[in-house]
């Protein structure tokens, strides 16, 4: 063990791990579908942690983790023009202490990293009406919400939440409100009342629902969407000339 000011650095012996995948795939002649399922013990499991709040990483570990999930691939490889991918996934990121090494301590229950998410998916549909002329494509990605970290919660409908461990900055890109009242630099929250507190880019559980394992701070829900047109081959070259793309994406 190595101390550093307050702080100790506990040095851990190499993980083990266990691990299972499994894949499957069917085919025909519209239609290809892949999946993946993982499962994943790890014994002195491993991930990276900042010093102080300083851009400075370091690996930090606990005692185990326990990651499993799937992963899907369904896709139309050409019908009539029209071609479409979607993939999708879903990852559950189980870390257990007590912490075995790195900087500093934190000894308590288990919780759930900011790999861990419900639901995730992309899809590309792409049509072109014939093999060498312009093509129109859309794409649609999902994600359910990422685990969000040390966000503060209401532990009960009255004791007031405590805003002063995050700075003005933190509190304004976490978008964080009271009510009606938003930080600014100058002026950052320092308490607010469960009623009143909320966030519009995170989701935060109800007052008193809060679990570091099964109901923890998240990312909120997002869409995003992109259309787009383009030519691969704008002056029909031959082999032995240069092709000549274009394409323009909103």
């Amino acid at each position: 063990m190595l101390f550093l000011g307050d702080h100790r650095v506990r040095f851990a012996p190499a993980s083990a791990m266990n691990s299972m995948r499994d894949s499957s795939r069917r085919s025909g002649d519209t239609l290809v579908v892949d999946g993946d399922y993982l499962w994943k013990y790890t014994h002195n499991a491993y991930d990276f942690s900042d010093l102080l709040n300083t851009p400075i990483f370091f690996p930090i570990g606990w005692h185990n983790s326990k990651i499993s999930g799937f992963n899907a691939r369904v896709s139309v490889p050409n019908f009539h023009g029209f071609t479409v991918l979607t993939v999708m996934g879903h990852a559950s990121a189980r870390y257990f202490q007590p912490q075995v090494g790195g900087l500093g301590t934190s000894d308590g229950p288990v919780f759930r990293i900011d790999h861990d998410q419900n639901f995730q998916q992309t899809t590309h549909v792409q049509y072109q009406p014939w093999k060498r002329g312009p093509w129109m494509a859309f794409n649609w990605r999902y994600d359910s919400g990422l685990v969000a970290g040390a966000v503060p919660f209401a532990t009960d409908t009255t004791t007031p939440v405590d805003l002063t461990g995050l700075s003005a900055d933190q509190q304004m890109q976490a978008g964080l409100f009271c009510g009606n009242v938003f930080p600014t630099l100058t002026a950052p929250l320092v308490t607010c009342a469960p009623s009143l507190y909320g966030s519009t880019r995170l989701k935060i559980p109800a007052p008193g629902t809060e679990s570091d394992d099964h109901n923890p701070p998240r990312v909120n829900p997002r869409h995003l969407f992109d259309t787009s047109v383009g030519d691969d081959d704008l002056f029909h070259a031959t082999a032995t000339s240069g092709v000549c793309a274009s394409r323009s994406s909103i």
